[in-house]
Order: structure tokens, then sequence, then C-alpha cells
């Protein structure tokens, strides 16, 4: 579901910077994660093999998804799973609330999904009367406070452990208490109840393996597994790109995406949900249901370079390296996915016409791109965007593809190729700016340019003229 409007992301930066408490928060939460994956990441060369590793096995898949979600909606079903495709999330969204209509439902309780964040879902089911819980502890913290998650793994990572306290006291009603595991009591004591009185549980999926029709759910708080088994109906939501071909393709990434997501080994739960409740099992969802979400992915995957957007799986560590991220935090972004992976993927669902201006979030420094588990391009990603927002009509593939382009600077360029194009023409306009260049007003680009930049100062004498001063000859 796009944002029908651009975002004021100037705004956004100008009000994260001003909040310090945000900025400590931050740099606390961050230097800790990006530590953590150092700890368990400490052989370069094997980090750098597993990275080339888990490379392959995505473009492997992605070089065959079609046939790849064929194969896995086959096994699926042949296994009892039930399979709907959504090109669209208002269609996901439908889907769900069907389901949960068809089973006289009026809660659910949700393990961690990003792509029911991007369907905007919490907020389509209370319009029809259906509570939607987020039981993971982060999305639960941020429900309460009516916020969106601020980073992809870590959702409340903009909060200290005192401001959660007063969460918790001004919403639940509890007393105030900033101790970690006395908060997490609090949590669990709400939540329990929530897992066993609920109709339908959802959850997101890390990996779907298409040859055995399984579907792959890693977590740290055991509230994957109660959304997974407690409810008599478990839908899980998928985005088309989180296929693979084979089981065996799985450790690999498994141990890329826990190290570099939360600095682990291998997370406390890692569920594989095969079917649905057999005869004679003592617990398990009676009912399954995959729904498969494209929202733009194929328009990607149609092309070469910005195919390799869907390598993405969602570890969050080039947020946690990101110069720009680490200082602003993740709402500035005003979009569901922050940081760099957010500034390649969000233009390419919204639009550049409302998203485009978060490619140019970004100083190029590749720090990004030199943490990614899956080697994503992201600096050449978003040159390419940034170039789209700019093309002439009929050129860009992107949505949104020459918003950005207008007669002003159409104008200018041209004068610009007039200018290089006629050796008198620019003799006489450096002339012109050596003797006047100082002088020229700052308005339109050339004030918002030079309010962080020092405006640039033009020789009075042009480089041909002090060689010819020289006595050096031109060859």
């Amino acid at each position: 579901m796009a944002s029908s409007t651009s975002i004021d992301f100037k705004g956004n930066v100008t009000g994260a910077l001003a909040d310090r408490q945000l900025r400590a928060n931050f740099r606390s939460a961050l230097d800790g994660l990006r530590a953590k994956r150092l700890n368990v990441f400490s052989d370069a060369e094997e980090l750098d093999r597993m990275r080339v590793q888990g490379e392959a096995n995505k473009r492997r898949a992605l070089a065959q998804l079609p046939a790849l979600l064929e194969q896995l909606e086959h096994r699926c079903t042949a296994n009892g799973i039930i399979v709907h495709w959504a090109e669209t999330t208002d269609e996901a969204n439908r889907i769900v609330l069907d389901i949960m209509r068809s089973h006289d439902a009026t809660t659910l309780v949700k393990g961690k999904s990003m792509v029911s964040e991007e369907m905007h879902l919490n907020a389509y089911l209370e319009r029809h009367g259906i509570e939607a819980l987020e039981t993971d502890l982060g999305e639960f913290i941020i429900q309460l406070n009516h916020e969106p998650p601020s980073h992809i793994i870590v959702p409340a990572v903009h909060k200290n452990r005192q401001q959660v306290a007063r969460i918790f006291h001004e919403k639940l009603g509890e007393p105030y208490v900033d101790e970690v595991e006395k908060l997490n009591a609090i949590a669990r004591r709400t939540l329990r109840e929530k897992f066993r009185t609920a109709q339908v549980g959802l959850s997101g999926v890390n990996f779907a393996i298409a040859e055995t029709g399984t579907l792959l759910l890693v977590e740290n708080e055991g509230n994957g597994r109660m959304c997974t088994t407690v409810p008599p109906v478990h839908i899980a939501l998928m985005g088309l790109e989180k296929v693979v071909e084979r089981l065996e393709d799985v450790p690999p990434l498994l141990r890329l995406l826990t190290g570099s997501a939360t600095g682990q080994l291998v997370t406390t739960y890692v569920n594989c949900i095969t079917s649905p409740r057999k005869p004679g099992e003592k617990d398990g969802p009676r009912e399954v249901h995959l729904v498969i979400l494209d929202n733009g992915r194929s328009r990607m995957l149609a092309d070469p370079q910005l195919s390799r957007t869907l390598q993405c799986i969602r570890c969050g560590t080039c947020l946690n390296h990101c110069p720009v991220y680490v200082r602003i935090g993740g709402h500035a972004y005003d979009s569901v996915y922050p940081g760099p992976i957010g500034k390649i993927l969000t233009p390419q669902i919204d639009g550049l016409a409302r998203k485009g201006v978060l490619a140019t979030a970004s100083s190029l420094c590749n720090a990004c791109e030199e943490v990614c588990p899956v080697r994503i391009p992201i600096p050449a990603l978003l040159r390419r965007l940034r170039r789209e927002s700019y093309a002439p009509p009929g050129e860009g593939v992107v949505k949104g593809a020459g918003s950005k382009r207008t007669l002003f600077e159409k104008a200018v360029w041209k004068g610009w190729e007039m200018v290089y194009s006629h050796p008198a023409l620019y003799s006489f306009v450096l002339k012109v700016l050596g003797r006047f260049g100082h002088r020229l007003p700052k308005v339109g680009p050339l004030k918002a340019w030079t309010s962080v930049r020092t405006a640039p100062r033009f020789a009075s004498t042009s480089l041909h003229e002090l060689t010819r001063q020289e006595g050096i000859r031109h060859e």
C-alpha cells in the first residue's frame, strides 16, 4: 500500500538531529549490535567465503524464481498448506480479512512480519473490527505507543528502558519499573492470555524452501512459535523473493542472517513449518495459509541490476553501519523499510515521485555494501535510482522515473552543452565568471547548495590563459 504523498524528508531529518535522546539511544544500541557482529564473524576470510556462498544461493534462486514459486506452491499444497497469491497489498489485506471472517475470528496475534508492515495490516484489520496484537516485544512496545518500527530487526531501538517503562505505566497501568527483567515479565503476563484465546496467529517467513514446501521462521523470544502453534489457524506472509531452491541452501543463509542481525551463531528458535497439524499430533494449527505478496517485486526482478535488491535477507546490518541512519534513526525515512535497504527498496515500491528523495540520503561511503551478507551493491543501486529520477521521457523503468526532471534543469544542461561545444563561447563565459562569478545571486538550487557548502570562487585567469602566459605549448 504505497503512500499517496511525498515525504518531508528534510524536515524529518532536522527534527531527528535535534533530538539528543534519540541519537543517544541509537548510538548505544547500534554500537552494541556492531560489536556483536564483529565478535561472531571474527574470521574475515571465512566471512567472505560465506558471503560469496550466500550471494550465490540467492542469485540462483532469483534466476529461476517463477519456477521455484510454482514448485513451492505445489509442495505446500501437497503438504496441506493453502497458498494465496497477492499482486498488491490491498489484495493481501483482503485475503487475510477473508480468512479471519471465514473463522468468525476477531483477534489476531502476530509474530514479527515486515510484509505485514508493508501492507499496513494492523490498521486495515482495525477498520474492520479485528484486533491485531503484536507479540514481538519491540513491536508490542511501539504498538502501545502508536508508532511504526524504526528498525527492521529491533523495532523499538529508538527507546531506552526508562521510556519503555513509562509506556507500560501509561498504557497498561503497570507500576513504573525500569528493570529489564521486570519489563519483560509485564509483557509476558499481558500477552500470555492473548496467545491462549486468539483464533488466528500470523507470522512472517524468513525462507521458503521450494524443494520441501517448508516455511522457515527464526526468532529469539518464543512468540513466533506461540503464534504459529497455539491458535487453530496460522497465516504466513512472505514477499515472493523469500523462496530458496533447496533445504541445503538454508544453513549458510541462516548463519549469515543470525550473525548479521543479532550477533548470534543461531537464534533461540528456528521454526520449520511444513504442514498443519496431522492426525494424532497434539499441537499445531489445524489450518495453515501462505500469502505470497508481489507489490512491485516482479518489476524489480525484470531488470538485471534492480533485481539485486531482492537478494536482501532482512538482517538489518546495513542500517547498523550506515552513518546516515545511525544519526537520524528510522522514523525520519517515513517508510516501512528505513536505512540503506529502504533507500533502494522503498522508491521502487512507492515510486520515485513519492520516495525518490530517500536515494539521496547517502554519502555513498560503501559501508552498507561492505557488510551486506549477500553482497548487494547498494551504492550502485542508489546511483541508478538517482539517475532514474532525472531520466528523459521513455528511458526510465522505475515507477515515477523522470519525476525530478524539470524544464529549468533541461535548459541548464542545454546551455552547458552549447558552451562546451564552442571554444570561443567557452572562453568568453570563463572570463565573465572570473570577473563577476562571485556576484551570482544565491537563489534556487544555488541557495540550497551553498546553505551547507562554501560557494566556489572562480579564478580570474583560466588555466588555458595561464599556460599561454607561461609559454607552454598546447599538444
